[in-house]
């Protein structure tokens, strides 16, 4: 652990060779303090990452005294083909500088950017939600949006607000005698079955099992899974995950062969469904890009987009973020559509642990 003393305020920096379990609960109440966020800003992810993808932890702390001022999770991501990367943080929709004021922001950056130096990445990727003033960061707006839906008290008042069309396309799930179930790492293999059979139809490398299990036993009071089932076969599924105030839905997928069934509307009418029973006042749906596929599906159950302000430093002056999207990876993404799923298991986790 090293140190060093600003007026009133010391910035530490934790490593992967350090015991980090000591100092969670006070991280966590620093991150209870301010108020309903997701999850995805629990402190305990680079340990969930570094369990799952095998990504290097690093903790960026702003104390006075006792007391934490400021927190700034962080991942090394290091890959043969991608190159190396330090994000706050991957896989996650949000991430970055937490901090009671704009100079204890500052000063936590200034660290990161030291790190970021230190291990030679090629950029520093912070997932704000507000872009924060810093003189070397980089701001990238537009180019994905949070789709949120502020959440009724009620059931029956969720259902009223969405569209007849909607509405029309859940019932059609229901009359086609689709079964839900809930639970948590019991499901893993029902709800991977689905989920990587879809990322391969998809072109995507998909995410290893282990990704899911550790998300499953470092929250199992906030995660938990869904899945849909056409007599016994699952064709939809989804991992929820509850923050404060705040369900977030960061994996989700159906069989394309049963879009007739409409599964996945059934489905997602239970995840806002399982928001609303537990008390929640708002849905996340995840990113989208603005007017995409995933976009319009959000839209039609009322989410409306919140910019997100990515920033990014990088030692050259430019980011250099990996988009599947980019004409670059189109070859590729027709070749692995065309990879038996039993092999884009084996080695999509191996790929996609690179991509931050």
């Amino acid at each position: 652990m090293s140190t060093r003393t600003l007026p009133m305020i010391a910035i530490r920096l934790f490593g992967p060779d350090e015991n980090v379990e000591a100092h969670l609960p006070r991280w966590e109440s620093f991150v209870a303090r301010r108020g309903p966020l997701p999850l995805s800003y629990h402190p305990a992810w680079p340990s969930v990452l570094s369990t799952g993808l095998r990504h290097i932890p690093y903790w960026i702390e702003a104390t006075e005294g006792d007391e934490t001022r400021g927190l700034l999770p962080l991942a090394f991501v290091r890959s043969v083909l991608f190159g190396r990367y330090l994000v706050g943080l991957p896989y996650l929709n949000y991430g970055g500088a937490m901090a009671d004021d704009e100079d204890i922001a500052v000063q936590l950056i200034d660290r990161a950017i030291e790190l970021s130096d230190h291990l030679n990445v090629r950029h520093l990727e912070l997932r704000h939600e507000q872009a924060l003033e810093h003189p070397r960061l980089t701001t990238r707006t537009g180019h994905k949006v949070h789709m949120r839906l502020p959440l009724p008290s009620t059931s029956e008042e969720l259902w009223k607000q969405l569209k007849p069309s909607v509405r029309n396309q859940v019932r059609k799930g229901q009359k086609n005698q689709l079964t839900v179930s809930w639970g948590g790492e019991e499901l893993l293999p029902a709800f991977y079955d689905v989920f990587s059979r879809n990322m391969r139809d998809l072109g995507t490398p998909v995410y290893g099992r282990s990704l899911f299990r550790g998300i499953l036993r470092q929250f199992p009071d906030r995660s938990e899974i869904c899945v849909v089932r056409l007599d016994t076969r699952p064709i939809a599924s989804a991992l929820l995950i509850h923050g404060r105030n705040i369900t977030e839905v960061p994996s989700a997928s159906s069989l394309r062969p049963y879009k007739s069934t409409c599964a996945n509307m059934m489905m997602y009418w239970n995840l806002l469904e399982r928001a609303v029973q537990l008390g929640q006042g708002v849905f996340d749906f995840g990113r989208s890009t603005p007017d995409g596929p995933t976009y319009k599906f959000k839209s039609q159950w009322g989410a409306t987009p919140i910019s997100a302000s990515w920033q990014f430093y990088s030692n050259t002056g430019e980011s250099t973020s990996i988009h599947p999207d980019h004409p670059r990876y189109r070859l590729f993404i027709s070749a692995w559509r065309r990879l038996p799923v039993w092999l884009t298991r084996g080695i999509g986790p191996f790929i996609v642990r690179g991509v931050p």
